[in-house]
């Protein structure tokens, strides 16, 4: 089984519930049947959102990629980071060693594909909008992102899930803001950040969704096993 290293932190809780689904993935018998990982928990990554919405934050690239680079020495053989948003920085972590990197955005447009999905709903940090996260990949899997005429709320629910708010007072919150994708025409809503894979369940029932999380989680999978 082979090792691979994550870039967590971002946030903490979300890299902890990444682990988690890996566990859950593999029918173990025993320990040495779970999928071998190196975990870089680094909650100290500058913000996404001051850099990318603010414009007055530092620029996380080159930490990831210290973070990449520390994970080869580490003996990791592949790299994997559980943040949406992030992704706008995988080129620097690509480059930083010659590494594998399991880019969860092509995972999950890879899914949505798969499940049929042409209008998705982006339950996402405004700032995974604003850098443009998924705009190649879902131009490549002819996918249409419907956003929210206005994120500014669902921003205020990621800061809370930072801060330890709990998915019951969050839960109808993110429930209401997938509803209004809905009404814009959304056929599939996509979970497309880390803190609001928590609250899943939240989402209204019968409706066709997707947790990039779990495409993330997928892809572990199957390169580990590889």
């Amino acid at each position: 089984m082979k090792t691979v290293g994550i870039l967590g932190g971002m946030g903490p809780e979300a890299t902890i519930l990444l682990m988690q689904k890996l566990l859950n993935a593999v029918p173990a018998r025993d320990d040495a049947d779970h999928i071998p990982l190196i975990v870089h928990q680094n909650p100290q990554v500058p913000s996404r959102i001051k850099a990318l919405i603010e414009g007055t934050g530092e620029d996380p690239g080159p930490t990831l990629a210290r973070m990449a680079r520390d994970l080869h020495s580490a003996g990791a053989q592949a790299l994997a980071m559980p943040c949406n948003t992030a992704h706008h920085y995988a080129p620097a972590v690509a480059a930083a060693t010659p590494l594998p990197f399991l880019d969860m955005i092509e995972a999950t447009a890879r899914s949505l594909t798969a499940q049929g999905a042409q209008r998705v709903g982006m339950l996402a940090s405004p700032a995974t909008r604003l850098a443009g996260v998924f705009d190649a990949a879902f131009a490549a899997h002819g996918l249409t992102a419907v956003t929210l005429p206005d994120d500014s709320a669902l921003l205020t629910i990621i800061r809370a899930v930072k801060a330890g708010e709990t998915a019951a007072t969050l839960g109808p919150r993110l429930h209401a803001e997938a509803e209004t994708l809905l009404a814009q025409g959304a056929d599939h809503l996509l979970v497309a950040c880390t803190e609001l894979s928590l609250m899943t369940d939240a989402l209204p029932r019968g409706t066709p969704a997707t947790d990039s999380l779990d495409c993330l989680t997928d892809a572990i999978v199957k390169f580990a096993k590889g």
